[in-house]
């Protein structure tokens, strides 16, 4: 089956601008072709529109979304400690299934059509990916820290599972990783006996790393090293491996980076409302290190729009510099698009032949958007994810003309804010 997206204009891979169709073979999941006067079984009208490729949230924790608004304005360990540990203690699979649920509707409504998941409760996030049609790499988060050795070990020894029996689910949008949630809270002994058998197993390793300053002070005491030496010393920093946030990062660990091929995955919107610090990420991207873009859960961001993250990425990028030129939308568009898919080992990030069909058609007829002397410059600082009309994963239209096609979206928002309030009265 053929899918014809018409009538607009189209972002290709470097970042110019031109009227065209694209046509894509919805069976295989790939762009066939850009050009003029296609038409195909299924039709998506763009007009007065810009094709781009889907968003992909490369660092999130979909179902979170339970949490928003549930405690705010605090520093990260406390807000951890006391208010969002306590929480997810008392989720259970079905409570992180509706979650999921509602992260997976808000991100396809702005425009995400792939992203990256670290949580517990895998199974039920995957069949809420499997049933929505996004794309993601999903993973069991580790926590060994003030755990008894036997359950700190099964915590990690799930992690390992999840990840061989999921990768390639759902028709293969689904792929996985092992996630030990930090340098910190993963002690290294369980680095050394589980980080060899995700390398036994295929998947790369996702983890937070020097988010805060009490993330680095404690590592550079205790072992006379930056973090991410560290972490490469226990067998991490491997080409297809990526970490989260990087805030407090120095050059000597760019260099590391850059010269591994791990990437960075930046949030800027967590990292700002939990005063954790201004990434260095033009510095990053100087020394060739990749940097994808994403939300992090919404309780500490709190939305998983990344048009909202596009513009705070930007924003915050010329402060940290203290240069406007500094992070410009040009880059940000490649860090939310193809940075972020090539960083989480995703297909995506580019409109043309032979690419996955994953797309999405911005609506430029809106009094914020107009004129339209920079559409690139717009997608950064003038777009919101409610400027979306079409999202398309794999081929497959999600959403045409603001309707979820795959999810019921009256019947979302009723169960989420329901079992928001249930977990909150059982805490």
């Amino acid at each position: 089956m053929e899918l014809a997206v018409t009538g607009g204009q189209v972002l290709l891979p470097d970042l110019t601008v031109r009227e065209t169709d694209v046509l894509v073979d919805a069976d295989e999941g790939v762009i066939r072709d850009l050009g003029d006067g296609y038409t195909g079984d299924e039709e998506l009208d763009a007009s007065g529109g810009l094709v781009i490729p889907g968003l992909v949230n490369a660092h999130t924790h979909a179902a979170m979304t339970l949490l928003r608004g549930y405690a705010d304005d605090k520093p990260l360990d406390a807000w951890l400690r006391e208010d969002i540990w306590p929480v997810e203690g008392a989720l259970t699979p079905a409570d992180v299934h509706v979650g999921t649920e509602l992260g997976l509707l808000e991100m396809i409504k702005t425009g995400t059509t792939g992203f990256v998941d670290m949580y517990f409760h895998v199974p039920e996030v995957v069949d809420a990916v499997d049933r929505a049609g996004l794309r993601a790499r999903l993973g069991h988060g580790v926590v060994t820290v003030a755990k008894e050795t036997d359950s700190a070990h099964d915590d990690a020894a799930e992690s390992i599972e999840v990840a061989r029996k999921y990768d390639g689910a759902a028709d293969g949008r689904i792929r996985t990783a092992f996630m030990p949630h930090s340098l910190t809270t993963v002690g290294d002994s369980f680095l050394g006996e589980y980080v060899p058998q995700a390398r036994e197993a295929g998947v790369p390793v996702h983890f937070h790393a020097n988010e805060t300053v009490d993330e680095v002070d404690p590592l550079v005491e205790a072992h006379g090293e930056r973090p991410l030496e560290y972490a490469r010393e226990h067998g991490l920093l491997e080409p297809e491996d990526f970490v989260a946030h990087g805030v407090h990062t120095d050059a000597t660990e760019h260099e590391l980076l850059a010269e591994t091929g791990a990437g960075v995955v930046h949030c800027p919107a967590s990292n700002m409302k939990l005063a954790s610090g201004m990434a260095p990420v033009q510095a990053m991207l100087d020394a060739g290190v990749s940097v994808g873009l994403g939300t992090d859960g919404a309780a500490s961001n709190n939305d998983l729009s990344l048009f909202d993250e596009m513009r705070d990425a930007a924003m915050l990028g010329k402060l940290a510099s203290d240069d406007p030129s500094a992070v410009a939308a040009e880059t940000v568009v490649d860090m939310a698009t193809k940075g972020s898919a090539d960083v989480a080992g995703l297909p995506g990030g580019r409109v043309e032949p032979g690419a996955a069909a994953d797309l999405v058609v911005v609506d430029l007829d809106a009094a914020h958007l107009t004129p339209a002397h920079d559409l690139v410059s717009h997608l950064v600082y003038a777009a919101a994810g409610s400027d979306v009309r079409h999202t398309v994963c794999d081929g497959q239209v999600l959403m045409r003309d603001r309707e979820v096609l795959t999810m019921d979206e009256d019947d979302v928002l009723a169960r989420a804010e329901a079992t928001a309030e249930d977990v909150v009265g059982r805490v």
